[in-house]
């Protein structure tokens, strides 16, 4: 396990980065009038990511443990240096920025760098704001994200593969300072991926299904939180209606919220974004936008692509592939982890494989 204490590490590479052609970005196949360029390249491990609104993408790790700086100045959508703000910390994974503050979800505890955008190349001291989160490993890393109700809500995997454990396999909520920690949505066993309908304002989530039933079986899913304290079904049920074969005995599938749509099994759904943006076509407005990082032990690789989910009256009508290609035969260059939108309504893509940070557009 990684030390809990700061090593506040900075570094700024301030040279222009090298942007290299020999990313395969030409493979990546896109319905018509998208394109993908690189936002960002040499980040290592990047997961999720935060934006500033002006000129700064915050992107946070897993394996690494640093919390990245990576500025665009001049504004074309190609960072010229990247600062790492912080270093040695325990899965920084989840990350949100708000009013100039960034908070970092680890495995244990939130904390928060205030005032981040101007001491970026001498970062503050970071202040704890809650701690009392589970400090084992196995679906430890948290994702974080910030609520049209200005709460910070959090995932708190399951501990296991597959287990019925209390405290555990959840989306709780808190305030800002720390205070009203509550739980939105139990039995949810690996989230690593919120957002919330530009419409109804209401939270939807996507879920990892377990493993070890084998190649086509459990799928991930997409949820949606219609009431406070919902129950989605892990460790009983998964999908729509497959009992598990361990914890299923005397339960009914129908006991549960049922998910919106079922993902590929072992596709490993993780960033989720509901589209509000000016930039994409009409017809994209208010649909899904999926990361799918990909298949670790399917006998034929599954995921490593975008998805989209199509919604009518707030319905999937529609699961299809939006991006692809970072998938090659059954050799994988890359890995889709997290999606977050710039404000001209073009998404930015994380990918913890190749360390890079993408970026989708549209053109006419």
């Amino acid at each position: 396990m990684r030390s809990h204490t700061f090593l506040l590490i900075v570094a700024c590479f301030c040279s222009p980065y090298i942007y290299s052609e020999e990313l395969p970005l030409k493979g990546i196949q896109l319905p018509a009038g998208f394109s993908i360029t690189t936002f960002a390249q040499q980040v290592p491990n990047a997961r999720s990511m935060a934006w500033n609104g002006k000129d700064t993408l915050y992107v946070g790790t897993r394996s690494e443990g640093n919390v990245y700086a990576l500025i665009d100045k001049n504004g074309d959508y190609q960072a010229e240096q990247m600062y790492i703000i912080a270093s040695d910390l325990n899965m920084p994974n989840g990350l949100v920025y708000h009013q100039g503050d960034l908070y970092v979800a680890e495995m244990h505890r939130i904390i928060k760098f205030e005032n981040i955008d101007s001491k970026i190349s001498n970062p503050p001291k970071a202040k704890l704001v809650y701690n009392e989160l589970p400090t084992e490993a196995h679906h430890g890393w948290r994702y974080l994200n910030l609520g049209p109700d200005n709460k910070l809500y959090i995932s708190i995997g399951a501990p296991y593969n597959i287990c019925d454990e209390d405290d555990y396999a959840k989306i709780a909520r808190l305030n800002l300072d720390g205070s009203g920690f509550e739980v939105v949505a139990h039995g949810v066993r690996n989230s690593v991926g919120f957002t919330w309908h530009p419409v109804t304002k209401q939270l939807w989530f996507t879920d990892n299904g377990r493993d070890m039933m084998g190649d086509d079986m459990p799928p991930d899913e997409l949820n949606r939180v219609t009431n406070t304290g919902q129950h989605f079904g892990y460790p009983y049920c998964h999908g729509k209606s497959v009992l598990d074969p361990e914890f299923g005995d005397g339960k009914s599938c129908s006991d549960y919220s049922s998910p919106v749509q079922n993902l590929g099994a072992h596709v490993a759904s993780l960033g989720v974004h509901s589209y509000s943006g000016s930039m994409f076509p009409e017809a994209y407005n208010g649909q899904v936008f999926i990361a799918e990082h990909g298949s670790w032990n399917r006998s034929k690789k599954s995921g490593y692509r975008i998805s989209l989910v199509k919604l009518k009256d707030n319905r999937a009508i529609a699961y299809e592939s939006f991006a692809t290609g970072w998938l090659q035969g059954q050799s994988a260059w890359g890995r889709p982890t997290d999606i977050k939108a710039l404000p001209d309504g073009s998404l930015l893509i994380s990918d913890d494989r190749a360390g890079v940070i993408y970026r989708i557009s549209y053109k006419k």
